[in-house]
């Protein structure tokens, strides 16, 4: 059978095999052409049932050809016999199987195999069925069945139709051997409606095409030549043209475009009896049809156009989004008319369980994110910006840009030139004795009408200028960030869970840890800590009456209780904390491994296509709940993850609103301007950068984009943040490619051996509302999330981090620094360029990007979206 590809049955008959692409003899091509010349056609004929369209064709034969009304009648009911088909069966069916006898006699008509290929451009696909007559037609000892008008039970029950897309229509070859003809009989039939041919196919489609081929046993080649029918059949283009024929000559003309793009494999390198497996891509039709003659065709690599072509498939740049309307606020107007009709299907979209997925995995990866973070601005600026205020800053307008802007799939977050510019503007208050608060609510605001300023003027049409080189650099350098930071923070465990390098085995029964209590008694008792303590009796002092205490009363005193009563410890284990680390580091390696192996999972070739769909969409929460279920197993006080439980701001010195006047001097508010300009500057570059690479052509995103209502969001949450002294906030690059990762669509049904087609992103804002709802909620799920280890989101961000990195050509085209030519992929871009400028592209790209890496390593950081 074909379903794109072809199957054949194993010795056994219990078996298909796998797919693979068919090959074909020559001579089987050259004979099936002369069968159209010479045999029987009939092109849109009105028939309603297998039976009525047998007698047409056997009547609708030549005169020179026409068969005896006996030869008619015989090949008429050998036609007409059911078809023995081969189902696919399930692991429990041939498990149920296993006690009948495997031997079964060879079958007079052997299986019917169906073979479908879904056209584009046309309204419906192609299912062909291909059956083999063989043997002697009078020597059958089994009573057959003739061909049931309707379908039978095993057709309607059969699992093989999941395979098929909707809409796809049969076509039947039958070839074979039969003793009482003299010469071939051929004949080709295309109904002018499909119609339901009872049985006859393996599952119940409409048919509109088929081939029958029927002669003497002294010619062998019927087979291939069914063969090279159904194959034909399968071919998109020949498919097309069997459709659209009106005469003998077009059909002919259809086989002979297919044999001028046949490729031949001579017979002494190559062995017939190898199956070649199909490829991960297929070219379209229409490159096929708009294929250069071959002494056109480039054989060199010095062809820069097609190579140019290429690159620039993935950038948005045509898009009508970028167009300047010559209008104050007339790109914001289009972008609102063009998302306002998809505004009701923005949520409709998100009821998919792939929906629940996301919202888990971007929720734990912004909850992460928020607290390191806001612990980093609560470091820089004194707690006048922390934890709590990340939560809630991140809640909120997260909220807010999901609700209203052009991208809703873009989440929002805390980045790092906005926290080395808070870190420069406190220090610049704290040394000219100005209010921090104030001062940045003043820059806000002076952002917030720059933004403005700059929807209103259609900046954003800027865009159109970026580049593959400057998209590509942003995305490194944010990518680099993420692993080199997951990694800073594993290592910084090592300062707060120490590692006993000098532990001797040895030396154990010199190890101890004793709690002093010298300030409490006059004679210094020092008492062995253990982890079981009764109940401690009451602590008289020693001036007291009641001194009759012994170093025993303090043996359970833990290390919090010792501390707790003033003394302190001393003994050569005391600051040993066992295994954390090294629990920590598993903990932090395995999620990445299971997140990198349970997302290939869906690729792979173990359990249903429905198996393997839901563990890929769920494969991070899978891979974090592994992990926190072997940190409680293993009951280690590994890191966890810790979040504010009290609404109340970091600093008790400020409140929930900043006044613009009282604090500084009146002139602030309008120097604020000059670093509000430096401000917009990081804010509109950082926003259109992410915006650029999420709306890559290569996502197939139909929705369109909203550069410009993007950037207005922006800005008027500026307002907002400011006025409430939270942190400010702008799309961040790796989660947001995180988030579009984790909705991928992928075709529902494929043929075997086709993989699932990439159809794009589930486009909605639900998932990003939902994910920031939970972050306003946080404060009250502390119990719960407490559970869940540092590490463990760590790993997350590592897997994030290296997703983002192996997402764009950069990293292919670094792998080919290392190979050998004898070894590099068959690239697009290395069949038109040249290896050496190919190379010089890379060196100058990581070059640009170590000078990014070093500049935001400074204070300078601030200015490096200018740069990039």
């Amino acid at each position: 059978r074909w379903i794109k590809f072809e199957e054949k049955v194993e010795d056994g008959g219990e078996r298909w095999s796998v797919p693979h692409v068919p090959a074909l003899p020559l001579y089987s091509l050259f004979q099936l052409r002369t069968c159209l010349q010479k045999g029987t056609m009939l092109l849109d004929l009105d028939a309603t049932s297998f039976k009525e369209i047998i007698d047409k064709a056997l009547s609708g034969q030549p005169e020179e050809a026409e068969l005896q009304p006996a030869l008619r009648e015989r090949l008429t009911a050998l036609l007409l016999l059911q078809p023995q088909h081969q189902p696919t069966k399930s692991l429990l069916q041939l498990l149920a199987e296993l006690g009948l006898s495997p031997c079964r006699g060879r079958k007079w008509l052997s299986h019917q195999a169906p073979s479908r290929c879904l056209q584009p451009g046309a309204a419906h696909g192609l299912c062909c069925s291909l059956s083999f007559f063989t043997g002697k037609a009078k020597g059958r000892s089994e009573p057959r069945t003739q061909i049931s008008k309707t379908p039978l039970k095993e057709q309607l029950r059969n699992r093989f139709k999941k395979k098929v897309l909707p809409g796809a229509e049969a076509a039947h070859v039958a070839v074979g051997e039969v003793e009482f003809l003299e010469k071939p009989f051929a004949a080709f039939i295309r109904l002018r409606c499909a119609v339901s041919l009872g049985s006859l196919a393996e599952v119940s489609l409409p048919s509109r095409f088929l081939f029958i081929l029927l002669g003497p046993p002294k010619v062998k080649s019927y087979h291939e030549v069914g063969r090279a029918m159904a194959t034909l059949l399968t071919d998109e283009l020949f498919h097309r043209a069997a459709r659209q024929a009106e005469h003998r000559e077009d059909l002919i003309a259809g086989i002979e475009a297919f044999l001028d793009e046949l490729i031949v494999l001579p017979p002494g390198k190559w062995d017939p009896s190898t199956r070649i497996p199909p490829p991960s891509h297929l070219p379209s039709p229409h490159r096929r049809t708009a294929v250069d003659p071959p002494d056109q065709q480039p054989h060199g690599n010095g062809d820069m156009t097609a190579a140019g072509d290429r690159a620039s498939a993935g950038h948005p740049h045509s898009g009508e989004e970028l167009e300047r309307t010559g209008r104050l606020f007339g790109g914001l107007l289009r972008d609102i008319r063009r998302k306002a009709q998809w505004y009701g299907s923005d949520f409709s979209d998100a009821l998919h369980p792939q929906c629940l997925s996301a919202v888990l995995y971007i929720y734990l990866v912004t909850v992460t994110n928020a607290i390191t973070f806001g612990g980093m601005l609560g470091d820089a600026t004194a707690n006048m910006q922390g934890v709590l205020e990340s939560f809630l800053g991140t809640a909120f307008a997260g909220f807010i840009f999901c609700l209203f802007s052009g991208q809703p799939l873009t989440i929002l977050s805390s980045t790092g030139p906005v926290l080395v510019f808070e870190r420069l503007l406190f220090s610049f208050s704290q040394e000219h004795s100005l209010d921090y608060l104030e001062f940045r609510l003043w820059i806000g605001l002076w952002v917030a009408f720059f933004g403005v300023m700059l929807v209103a003027t259609e900046a954003s049409h800027l865009v159109r200028y970026f580049t593959r080189f400057t998209e590509e650099g942003f995305c490194a350098l944010i990518s680099l960030i993420f692993i080199y930071d997951s990694l800073k923070k594993m290592l910084s465990l090592a300062d707060a869970f120490p590692i006993n390098w000098q532990y001797r085995l040895d030396n154990v029964t010199s190890y101890s840890c004793t709690c002093n209590l010298r300030r409490l008694l006059n004679p210094i008792l020092t008492c062995l800590t253990t982890l079981h303590h009764p109940p401690l009796p009451s602590i008289h002092h020693p001036d007291e009456t009641s001194t009759n205490l012994t170093p025993c009363h303090f043996a359970g005193l833990s290390r919090t209780q010792c501390l707790g009563r003033g003394g302190h410890l001393l003994g050569t284990s005391c600051q040993y904390v066992p295994d954390v680390t090294l629990i920590s580091f598993l903990l932090f390696g395995g999620t990445f491994l299971f997140c990198t192996t349970l997302k290939r999972f869906r690729s792979s070739r173990y359990f249903p296509v429905g198996v393997r769909k839901l563990v890929g969409d769920f494969a991070v929460i899978l891979a974090i709940l592994a992990s926190c279920a072997v940190d409680a197993v293993l009951g280690l006080e590994t890191p966890k993850l810790l979040v504010p439980s009290e609404l109340k701001p970091t600093n008790p010195a400020r409140g929930w609103i900043v006044f613009p006047f009282g604090a500084n001097p009146w002139w602030v508010c309008l120097v604020s301007a000059v670093p509000a300009v430096l401000v917009t500057i990081l804010i509109f570059m950082d926003q259109q950068i992410t915006a650029v690479i999420l709306n890559r052509r290569e996502y197939k995103l139909q929705k369109g984009a909203g550069f410009h209502l993007d950037l207005l969001c922006v800005s008027l949450l500026m307002v907002v943040t400011s006025v409430t002294g939270l942190p400010w906030y702008v799309s961040a690059t790796v989660i947001s490619l995180a988030h579009m990762d984790s909705l991928r669509k992928e075709s529902a049904t494929s043929a075997p051996g086709e993989h699932p087609k990439f159809l794009g992103i589930r486009e909605q804002r639900l998932s990003g509302l939902a994910v920031f709802i939970l972050m306003g909620v946080s404060v009250f799920m502390a119990p719960v999330l407490k559970h869940i280890p540092m590490p463990v989101l760590y790993g997350v961000f590592l897997h994030m981090g290296v997703t983002a990195l192996n997402s764009i050509q950069l990293m292919d085209r670094v792998r080919l620094l290392l190979m050998p030519a004898k070894h590099q992929p068959d690239l697009a871009y290395l069949r038109h360029v040249p290896l050496r400028r190919v190379h010089l592209f890379t060196v100058i790209q990581l070059l640009c990007l170590a000078l990014l890496w070093v500049l935001k390593s400074t204070t300078a950081a601030i200015i490096f979206p200018v740069m990039v």
